[in-house]
């Protein structure tokens, strides 16, 4: 299909996904969404399922779900530009798809920590940056390994 053809809804179901994702790492990066003020609901949450954890346990697990959820946010937000190069680039090959997906997350990630470093209760990270981008290395990853076994055709036609 050439970029004639194509319509608004096959840019919108193209690209709709990424700015979701977009809007969803930016509504968490505010001031709300800090670590001071989620702490207390997940430790509910938490303690309802597995029980009762002390004040310094709590804060190491505090601080692994919310680098885990780093980690799937970003991820997350790699499959979505990888669909969107994918839909939008059917002749590129994969790893092009890729390294277009890891930009456009390194590109969100390095946005997102700058405007953290602007709000009170955030703190700017390079590590977190770095961990955003392995989440979405890792599900791109993941993705192909899916693909070769799926749909091996559209990997070598875009070969």
């Amino acid at each position: 299909m050439s970029s004639k053809q194509r319509g608004w809804r096959f840019w919108f179901r193209a690209w709709l996904p990424v700015v979701i994702g977009i809007v969803v790492i930016a509504i968490e990066s505010t001031t709300y969404l800090g670590s001071d003020y989620t702490s207390g609901p997940l430790r509910r949450i938490y303690e309802t399922l597995f029980g009762v954890v002390s004040d310094a346990r709590w804060e190491t697990i505090h601080h692994a779900i919310r680098k885990s959820g780093h980690f799937i946010g970003y991820g997350l937000l790699g499959l979505a530009w990888l669909r969107a190069w994918w839909m939008t680039l059917p002749r590129a090959r994969y790893l092009v798809d890729v390294l277009l997906a890891l930009l456009g997350t390194a590109l969100i990630a390095c946005t997102d920590e700058f405007h953290q470093s602007f709000l009170p209760n955030r703190t700017s990270s390079v590590r977190d940056v770095l961990l955003d981008c392995s989440g979405a290395l890792v599900m791109t990853c993941m993705a192909y390994w899916i693909l070769r076994r799926k749909a091996p055709g559209r990997l070598r036609r875009a070969a």
